[in-house]
């Protein structure tokens, strides 16, 4: 319940804040965090937390500056302006115990900044300090607090490791402290920050830095390096006693709960400092410093709570009794709560132990007894799920009543042990109508369809599934189709036989039910259907006018230019499927090669002409390679190919020996200069003149006919020069007219 201060606590309480106000900066506390951007950009923080009652905002700084050391050498890296960005109200907890002499600002500094890897490469570390002074002179642990200074410190990392990046962001968002504490009562609030890298975090209590800021300089221009002075503890107050209380404040290492019951009244101050690992290794290090006040409350008497097992009048005994929860039985647990204060406003919540989920809910979460028109005592139920199991473990519960005291609720808590057992589920049962002979025989083209049907007798909701062993059914073109919905479902399957792309003819699927009762998954005995394709293909057989085939060598045709040659080809398909000839020439065309190839297709049949008239296109390559090809129109064609090499043949040359004398003396006997031995012409070598020179040079005889006969044109008798051209060639010699 809500209670309010009296007005002479109140009172009292204005005295003690505003006493100290005029020489104090009113931070309450603060901490520093880094955070990476991208690249090698990060962003440094500064979160100061300011007291919003008695503060003054014309104290408050525009900016302050954060000086960057290397660990170990403490050598300056660089000093950074960190201008003020936010400002923020810190609500409390429950605001309905919101006092008007207490109240925090979050202040928020931040600047980006550029950690380059040559330049932040130190394997010790570096760090950060932002300092600024004094402390509030309230504050009773410490000696001197209003000239006593405060450092914010956060350590980070190397950005760079073995020469490869190392990207680290500081632990942040701890939570910031708006409340107070009872004296008296206990105190519990969660410290525990956050990490964006998932690293651990360690939480130890630390002593708060005061460092080298002072009364006469609040502000200094730059942070000093390490080592920096402490706070003094007043005297029976250390770093692990730094309130005093029973117990005094402590903190949860792995959480970063804390928690006190303080003794006395008063302004506190405390340090906190998270720790960072990764792989077992600590790597960056951030110091909170906060404040707590410390008031006196008015009483406050915790709330009760009595349970009541399934079936049994008598209330539930911790530690002796255990709530089975069996088939068959009820599955809620009987509450009665209750408050001795009055208007008290009650809530109830679980928390487990030794399991996660699922929880169970209540029938009443929340009530008011003791006001006018309310009950005494509240009455709710607890139910687990059916569905629940511990899976034959014994699972803790904590069920808890808290009411809505300041500063922080009073609570009751009753542990349960219990076990659970879910109610028995038989698994789903699935059915076709594929059958009754099996495997099912196809052939290519056919539609093959069928119905499955699947249904659970505890009325879950049924999902059908299709696999395919050892291949992928939607690979194949099979489709399934679930056409209904609810514990009795239908679907429908449906596969146009493809033609295997593989030597695959036998397919089998599989198909089962599964339903999910309790979030775990059960699935049918699956059925199994095969499916045989029946395909046969006999390759068909190509013969020709070709000379016979010889192994490991090609035929090879040979023809004169200009005499054609001819060849006739033949397929036959015992299938009777329809063939298709064909005739090609690598990287070339038939016609090109003075080729024709004229097929007839046919179903089972197919013949074709060949023919061929030699030219130089042919003989000016070093082969000419026509594969002949018949293949049958089926699903996965089969051929038969012949290669045939064709080669044009050279004419027959006599060998050259042209004549060097003649007689042109009219007696009939080597009357004339002839050449009747001359090389013939083949494609690109072709005659291209005869020439015959005096011996001075001039040119006596030309000709291009190589049927020629000179009668020496009346040339006196000597010796002549002779020179027959060729298109690809020349021939030179003499040749003597003699009287």
């Amino acid at each position: 319940m809500t209670h309010f201060l009296p007005r002479v606590l109140f009172a009292f309480l204005v005295l003690l804040v505003a006493g100290g106000a005029a020489r104090a900066t009113h931070i309450v506390g603060g901490e520093l965090d880094l955070q990476y951007e991208f690249g090698s950009r990060y962003r440094i923080n500064l979160n100061l937390y300011f007291d919003a009652v008695y503060g003054n905002p014309g104290a408050l700084d525009n900016n302050l500056t954060i000086s960057i050391f290397e660990m170990g050498t403490n050598r300056r890296m660089r000093n950074l302006p960190l201008p003020l960005v936010s400002n923020t109200t810190v609500v409390y907890s429950d605001i309905a115990c919101t006092l008007p002499i207490l109240g925090t600002r979050r202040i928020q500094y931040s600047s980006a900044i550029d950690l380059p890897g040559d330049t932040y490469n130190n394997p010790m570390g570096y760090y950060a300090a932002v300092e600024r002074c004094c402390r509030n002179n309230s504050i009773r642990n410490i000696r001197s607090p209003g000239s006593a200074g405060q450092t914010y410190y956060l350590e980070f990392p190397a950005v760079v490791r073995n020469k490869q990046p190392f990207v680290n962001s500081t632990p942040r968002i701890f939570p910031p402290l708006s409340d107070y504490a009872c004296r008296g009562e206990l105190f519990y609030y969660d410290f525990g920050g956050q990490d964006a890298d998932k690293d651990s975090l360690v939480y130890e209590l630390t002593t708060p830095l005061n460092g080298y800021s002072s009364f006469g300089v609040p502000k200094p221009a730059q942070a000093g390096p390490l080592p920096y002075s402490l706070v003094q503890w007043m005297p029976d107050l250390s770093e692990l006693a730094q309130i005093p209380g029973t117990p005094a404040l402590t903190v949860d290492r792995l959480t970063g709960r804390l928690q006190v019951r303080p003794s006395q009244l008063g302004l506190f101050v405390f340090g906190i400092r998270c720790l960072e690992y990764r792989k077992g290794e600590k790597i960056s290090e951030v110091r909170r410093d906060f404040q707590l006040q410390v008031i006196d409350c008015p009483q406050n008497v915790k709330p009760s709570m009595t349970m009541f097992v399934p079936g049994s009048s008598k209330p539930y005994q911790v530690g002796k009794d255990v709530v089975r929860l069996a088939p068959g039985t009820s599955r809620c647990i009987k509450l009665r709560f209750t408050d001795p204060d009055p208007a008290s406003r009650l809530s109830l919540s679980v928390r487990p132990v030794n399991f996660t989920s699922p929880l169970p809910t209540f029938s009443v979460t929340q009530g008011t007894v003791r006001a006018t028109g309310a009950p005494d005592t509240l009455v709710s139920q607890l139910c687990f799920p059916t569905c629940f199991t511990t899976k034959g473990n014994e699972y803790l519960l904590d069920i808890i009543v808290a009411d809505n005291g300041c500063s922080l609720p009073k609570r009751d808590t009753i542990r349960v042990a219990f076990t659970s057992v879910p109610d028995p589920n038989d698994p789903p049962q699935v059915a076709t109508t594929a059958g009754p002979g099996l495997p099912l025989r196809v052939r290519i083209g056919d539609v093959v369809t069928f119905q499955v049907t699947g249904q659970d007798a505890d009325g879950d909701p049924v999902t059908l599934e299709m696999t395919g062993r050892n291949f992928a059914p939607a690979s194949v073109g099979a489709s399934f189709l679930q056409n209904t919905t609810g514990a009795q479902v239908r679907g429908t399957f449906s596969w146009r036989v493809p033609c295997p792309p593989t030597d695959k003819l036998f397919y089998e699927f599989e198909f089962a039910a599964a339903t999910s009762p309790c979030n775990e998954r059960q699935t049918s005995s699956p059925i199994l259907i095969p499916i045989q394709i029946d395909y046969s293909n006999t390759p068909p057989t190509l013969t020709s006018s070709f000379p016979p085939e010889k192994p490991d060598s090609l035929t090879i045709i040979r023809r004169l230019l200009g005499n054609v040659f001819t060849a006739t080809l033949e397929g036959l398909d015992a299938d009777n499927d329809g063939l298709t000839l064909t005739a090609t020439v690598k990287n070339y065309t038939l016609a090109a090669a003075g080729m024709r190839f004229t097929p007839r297709n046919g179903p089972g049949k197919a013949t074709g002409t060949f023919e061929w008239l030699p030219n130089c296109e042919v003989a000016n390559r070093d082969n000419m390679e026509v594969t002949f090809q018949v293949v049958d129109a089926t699903c996965r064609p089969v051929g038969k190919a012949r290669t045939v090499r064709f080669a044009v043949q050279r004419p027959v040359a006599p060998d050259f020996m042209p004549p060097n004398i003649f007689t042109p003396n009219k007696d009939g006997i080597n009357d004339h200069f002839e050449l009747p031995t001359l090389p013939p012409d083949f494609c690109e070598s072709r005659l291209a003149n005869i020439k015959i020179f005096s011996r001075w040079g001039n040119l006596v005889y030309q000709t291009t006919d190589r049927s020629f006969r000179w009668d020496g044109g009346g040339r006196p008798a000597g010796v002549y020069f002779l020179l027959i051209d060729f298109t690809d060639k020349s021939f030179k010699g003499t040749v003597t007219i003699a009287p």
